[in-house]
């Protein structure tokens, strides 16, 4: 898998409408997660702990109508296999969102 690829993301919304970010597991723990949005450049900043941050751009729209009155965003970081059968979640973890 190349850099490109594992800096790739997606958004699963559910039945409830509750939103999950999933990528790929990144350097260090994540630590006092927060997601700042921006609706109007379709895009968001993930700070996953003091020291690392990961922006997140072209993102749907009804991402962000679903996020309109959550205060927490779950996010899933999954291991980098070639295989697709064995990837594996490494951290699971809520990121306070931020207006």
């Amino acid at each position: 898998m190349d850099a490109e690829e594992l800096q790739t993301f997606d958004f699963l919304i559910n039945d409830e409408d509750e939103v999950m970010l999933l990528l790929y597991e990144q350097e260090g723990e994540p630590k006092d997660s927060r997601i700042e949005l921006n609706p109007e450049e379709k895009s968001a900043i993930l700070y996953r702990n003091p020291d690392t941050s990961i922006m997140l751009d072209d993102i749907p729209d009804d991402v962000f109508d679903s996020l309109a009155e959550a205060d927490k965003l779950m996010v899933c970081e999954l291991s980098a296999a070639e295989n697709e059968d064995d990837t594996e979640i490494v951290y699971a973890y809520e990121a306070d969102i931020d207006d």
